[in-house]
């Protein structure tokens, strides 16, 4: 979604989309100012054992703005992204992520995974693709 698009999210869903009413719920309490967290959002599909992509939905169709990826690729003031190529990389992370990307492309829930196998945080992993030029694409809540 480009700048112009902010606080139009529903946009991107077809008329008549329903959400969970539960989920919905959910995301109010934990919203503030219209925004959602990343972190809070994950928090919310695991509680109900849904998605990462319904609670994106859900977030859309309530017209809130998730804030604050947990790979630091968006959401902060004022920068937007906080992720930065790192100095090294390590063998077996890149090993991983030449492995997983394809044309220079690589999916978010790829990145979470190959962050647990290797017992790493998140953003060490987004800062490699960074270091690499691999993209993250397919943001989990459907951001982007």
């Amino acid at each position: 979604m480009t700048h112009e698009d902010e606080g139009h999210y529903s946009i991107k869903h077809p008329a008549g989309t329903q959400y969970d009413p539960a989920v919905a719920a959910a995301l109010i309490e934990r919203a503030a100012d219209g925004r959602v967290t990343c972190t809070a959002a994950h928090e919310i599909a695991t509680a109900f054992q849904v998605a990462p992509s319904e609670v994106g939905k859900t977030a859309d169709l309530l017209e809130f703005r998730i804030v604050e990826c947990q790979m630091g690729l968006f959401g902060y003031a004022p920068e937007k992204r906080i992720v930065k190529a790192p100095e090294h990389i390590d063998q077996p992370l890149r090993e991983q992520l030449e492995r997983y990307a394809s044309n220079g492309r690589i999916n978010c829930a790829t990145c979470w995974k190959i962050a647990a196998d290797l017992g790493l945080g998140k953003m060490a992993v987004s800062s490699a693709c960074e270091g690499l030029g691999i993209k993250v694409k397919n943001c989990q809540l459907g951001a982007f």
